[in-house]
């Protein structure tokens, strides 16, 4: 089984000096990153320092989901381990984790991100939420695969049409090609040998303003749930739940309105996007790592 490390960079050239000398290590087939149009030395760093690297390069700063659907157009492995550039790996970290891929069946599986255990998912007040779980000794299912830490099946993520550019330009799109995974009956798992440290948002807390962040987080939950949901009763309690957002705090509009025209113009992605199959409803898909 042949293994690809893809890593997304943009004007991370310390973070690729402190930590592609270990992925060096690890024993991937492949070592792919590609450079969204950085402003710093990162591919000089690349080039000079690590020529084992295939590098990629964007002209222009595209965003993390087309990078991320470059990565993996490109990669040459059956397994794509997607990285982070802040994320550190201890040099066995592969060997726990691709076993699980001779299962047909397995989507991804999340590497055990010191700190914190697999992903949970719930459905409350109308929304779709999810938390963390604490760490845990033995391999448990995930309700989503991190794309910033985990391992995917290269054949499933092309059936399922990769990261969806309707969550432009960052988050929910991980979320939302795991629970069309789960829905089509595929499975994700959390492997605790398999240990990184990731230090979060290195990237975007450094180029986005707060409030934006918090905007467009708040809009793709939006847009993840009107693309995904489809069973009649979570979608009543979710306009239920939409309007007590919108009338008891004004500044939940602008995320709702910019999500409502994003939709609008995105209407040809906005419909679920299963692959072959759709074994697990809504209630089985966001309830499925609490089994």
């Amino acid at each position: 089984m042949k293994i690809t490390i893809a890593i997304p960079n943009f004007n991370g050239q310390n973070l690729l000096r402190d930590n592609l000398p270990t992925i060096l290590k690890a024993g991937a087939d492949e070592i792919l990153v590609i450079d969204d149009g950085s402003t710093d030395k990162s591919v000089d760093v690349m080039r000079s320092e690590f020529p084992e690297v295939k590098i990629l390069i964007n002209e222009n700063n595209l965003g993390f989901i087309p990078s991320v659907n470059k990565l993996f157009q490109e990669a040459q492995g059956e397994v794509v381990v997607l990285l982070n550039s802040d994320v550190l790996v201890e040099k066995d970290f592969l060997e726990n984790l691709t076993h699980h891929f001779k299962d047909k069946k397995t989507f991804a599986v999340n590497c055990h991100e010191i700190g914190g255990g697999p992903a949970r998912a719930f459905w409350k007040t109308g929304y779709f939420e999810f938390g963390q779980e604490n760490e845990k000794n033995e391999v448990q299912k995930s309700a989503w695969a991190s794309g910033g830490s985990a391992a995917y099946s290269k054949v499933i993520w092309q059936k399922l049409g990769g990261f969806d550019p309707l969550f432009r330009p960052f988050y929910w799109e991980d979320v939302d090609i795991s629970y069309r995974a789960l829905r089509a009956g595929y499975e994700i798992l959390w492997e605790p040998n398999s240990k990184v440290y990731h230090e979060h948002e290195t990237t975007i807390g450094k180029l986005f303003k707060r409030r934006y962040v918090r905007w467009v987080q708040e809009r793709n939950q939006l847009l993840f749930i009107w693309k995904n949901i489809s069973d009649k009763k979570l979608k009543r309690e979710h306009k239920l739940g939409l309007f007590k957002r919108l009338f008891t705090n004004p500044g939940y509009w602008v995320p709702y309105l910019w999500a409502l025209l994003k939709i609008q113009l995105n209407h040809d992605r906005s419909l679920v996007v299963l692959g072959k199959g759709n074994e697990r409803n809504d209630l089985e898909a966001i309830n499925y790592a609490n089994e």
